[in-house]
């Protein structure tokens, strides 16, 4: 059983990601002793994983839920969601994973045409089953409760199967060193899976993500093509998309100039 304020430090894991011990002790007004004490609660109770100087939700602990995450920078994600639909050309093959930023960019599609889309979660398939110009597929495997994402094996055998022109993948956090994160190993199978059987892979992350910290490792900035977000304020970031040849997008909530389309052979 978790006391009130362990609750309420478990709601906040849950959405940011991570939480730092001062910050939670300023927040509720008692000492850090008193907020490492709870964190080993929460440790031992194997909710997060305890770091110096804070915590982060354990790998396999499912998120807030989707529609909580999905209105937390809701602007950034539909100006990111546009921005990616109009790199992507029409008549190609694309595997999208799971998260609300990939979710703005399957609602961007609905002019598209010719597109044949590969997805691990139900919601993002509902919405592109909508779309006359858009074939969609989704593998089979258990569907997590809190975003309709579908994890495990038979989701990987399934991607695997396909070799697709694109790739849209999202991340939980983006750490300064290049690192794409996520807080579920069984989705990070799935988006390693994906990242594996694209040409081009666009990461679409809104600027909130950048320089956070999730416990499981999906892969690195070196291993995508395009990364299309809000802004960009992190000098090391900008230096490793150089370093990889790795387009950044910035796309703020008020842009609404077209971008050109990429090629199918990216």
């Amino acid at each position: 059983m978790l006391s009130p304020r362990q609750t309420a430090i478990m709601s906040q894991i849950r959405q940011e990601g991570r939480v730092l011990v001062e910050e939670l002790a300023q927040v509720f007004g008692t000492t850090p002793q008193t907020i490492r004490k709870d964190l080993r609660a929460l440790e031992a109770a194997h909710l997060v994983n305890r770091f110096h100087g804070g915590a982060t939700l354990l790998a396999g602990v499912e998120y807030t839920s989707f529609e909580v995450r999905r209105d937390i920078a809701a602007p950034q994600k539909e100006a990111i969601g546009a921005a990616v639909a109009e790199r992507l050309p029409n008549n190609v093959a694309l595997l999208i994973n799971a998260g609300t930023t990939t979710a703005a960019v399957a609602r961007a599609l609905g002019r598209h045409v010719g597109l044949k889309v590969i997805s691990d979660n139900v919601g993002i398939a509902n919405e592109l089953r909508k779309f006359p110009g858009v074939d969609v597929m989704v593998p089979g495997g258990t569907v997590r409760h809190s975003d309709g994402s579908i994890v495990g094996a038979g989701a990987v055998e399934f991607i695997r199967q396909f070799r697709a022109d694109f790739a849209v993948i999202g991340a939980a956090a983006v750490a300064e060193d290049g690192a794409l994160l996520d807080f579920d190993l069984r989705e990070a199978h799935v988006a390693r899976a994906i990242i594996e059987n694209a040409r081009h892979v666009i990461l679409a992350v809104d600027s909130g993500k950048f320089g956070r910290s999730a416990p499981v490792r999906i892969g690195h900035v070196r291993q995508i093509h395009s990364l299309v977000t809000d802004r960009c304020d992190s000098p090391a970031l900008r230096r490793l998309c150089r370093t990889h040849d790795v387009d950044l997008v910035e796309a703020a909530p008020h842009r609404t100039e077209p971008q050109p389309a990429l090629t199918g052979q990216g």
